[in-house]
């Protein structure tokens, strides 16, 4: 059985998976079992997981709409009224199929009721895989403000199945990948590297990165499970990216980003912030600039853009006393965090990023 063992649960992959699912979920421990879907997951991954996983505890579905605007408070009471009129109780486990969407909502729902059940993540994009499912983060979204309600708590177990990526888009793969190389950027430069020739990589390539990609976050969130040190690390990137990815979901014309496409502009702004501070070389950052720009779509933005996503900053959840924190490269593999940064500094990574 291949499995990653994290701070108190596995992360079990492939077939493996499914049978560690059968094990651990029995009558004896568990009286029903929700399983948490979106309308594209439950078309097209909830038929092949329930064909692989045999158990005899009774199984509800619970459907949600689709997308990052659905994830907030209101989408929890729906789900919390679901579990009540379904008679879940204290011994019931709910299993989140999905994304990262659906994994964060659905920790968050399980974590809050009854005081908190068992759950288990079953990632169905990249993104969740090597990101959101793992290391017990769990919450929704307040009003276009990422991630500001919520609670960490690990789940019970994360079953890692690939098979679910050719249910993914071209888009929605680069968007998981972009944490996949942020991992090489802030933890391990030979990993990084891996990532200069990805047209040379095949489908066994891409199952071994995505082992070392989840890996890599275990060891950091392991060793600093409430983000109190090392595990700021995770968060390069996220400060301008989680800026940006807010104000275009709720920007009236312009088209908004998938996480991962906002995180890869995050980064090259972030890594400009991390040139000027002289924590790396010019050549660095332009090593890092040209294999994300290949990468992913130019986006525009204008002053206006720049100002209202610079106020944005002010509500990061990773802010602590009234200041920006960013955790930012000090060389490629290696972070130094609890930086700041000067406005003036903001706006002139956004110059360089359009140039």
């Amino acid at each position: 059985m291949q499995t990653i063992q994290a701070h108190n649960y596995k992360i079990v992959f492939d077939n493996s998976g499914y049978e560690f699912l059968t094990e651990i979920i029995t009558p004896q421990l568990y009286s029903k079992i929700f399983i948490i879907v979106d309308e594209n997951t439950s078309d097209q991954c909830l038929p092949y997981f329930l064909a692989h996983f045999a158990t005899e505890v009774t199984i509800e579905i619970i459907e949600l709409e689709a997308g990052e605007s659905h994830k907030n408070i209101e989408t929890c009471l729906g789900i919390w009224n679901s579990l009540t009129e379904l008679e879940g109780d204290r011994k019931s486990i709910i299993i989140n199929l999905g994304g990262g969407v659906i994994t964060d909502i659905g920790g968050f729902v399980a974590c809050t009721f009854k005081r908190g059940i068992d759950f288990i993540n079953v990632p169905t994009t990249l993104l969740a895989m090597v990101d959101a499912s793992i290391g017990g983060k769990n919450g929704v979204d307040l009003g276009n403000l990422k991630n500001q309600i919520g609670i960490i708590k690990e789940p019970k177990a994360v079953i890692i199945d690939t098979h679910f990526l050719s249910t993914l888009s071209a888009r929605e793969m680069r968007s998981g990948l972009a944490e996949m190389l942020k991992h090489g950027l802030i933890y391990d430069k030979k990993y990084w590297n891996k990532f200069k020739n990805l047209n040379d990589l095949n489908t066994d390539d891409l199952n071994d990165l995505i082992h070392e990609s989840i890996q890599i976050k275990n060891t950091i969130v392991s060793e600093d499970l409430t983000e109190n040190g090392i595990r700021k690390s995770l968060n390069f990137g996220h400060t301008l990216g989680h800026a940006i990815e807010s104000y275009l979901l709720e920007h009236p014309t312009k088209k908004s980003l998938l996480h991962g496409e906002a995180i890869a502009i995050g980064m090259i702004l972030e890594s400009y912030i991390s040139k000027e501070k002289n924590l790396i070389s010019e050549n660095e950052y332009l090593e890092i600039k040209e294999l994300i720009n290949s990468l992913y779509e130019k986006v525009e933005f204008n002053d206006i853009d720049i100002k209202k996503i610079i106020e944005l900053l002010i509500f990061d959840k990773k802010n602590e006393f009234g200041t920006i924190q960013f955790a930012l490269l000090n060389g490629i593999g290696k972070i130094k965090i609890n930086q700041t940064s000067e406005n003036e500094l903001i706006i002139n990574s956004f110059e360089d990023y359009k140039n």
